[in-house]
């Protein structure tokens, strides 16, 4: 059974850092394109950053943008979302989402394989 399991979040200050994980099991990924998206309390999930399964092409949410790098070891079947210069509007909850086809679709529909989130809570 496919899965894909979220770490790495936390409690940080604005201006921190951060560096969330991704580690897919029960089958290879290598071959899929894979997404960040996230949700806050109140809002719908929305697309973050999203990696080609080559991990040359790679897509971002205007509001991350320059702050925030997506990037994927296929060796370790593993993804992973560096956030750097976090703002309070970044606090929510982080999933990963695993589906073939492109990596830049922004709607939730699109993505097939799904984790549980982690809470990423950035403090003023």
């Amino acid at each position: 059974q496919a899965q894909l399991e979220e770490s790495g979040g936390g409690l940080v200050q604005a201006g921190g850092s951060l560096r969330l994980s991704c580690a897919a099991s029960g089958r290879t990924f290598s071959s899929y394109s894979m997404a960040w998206f996230r949700q806050a309390p109140g809002k719908e999930r929305e697309f973050v950053a999203g990696i080609s399964w080559s991990g040359v092409g790679t897509y971002y949410a205007d509001s991350v943008k320059g702050r925030f790098t997506i990037s994927r070891d296929n060796a370790k079947n593993t993804m992973y979302l560096q956030g750097n210069s976090l703002k309070p509007e970044d606090t929510a909850v982080y999933y990963c989402a695993a589906s073939l086809g492109s990596a830049g679709r922004g709607s939730t529909r699109d993505w097939t394989y799904w984790g549980q989130g982690t809470q990423v809570t950035v403090s003023p």
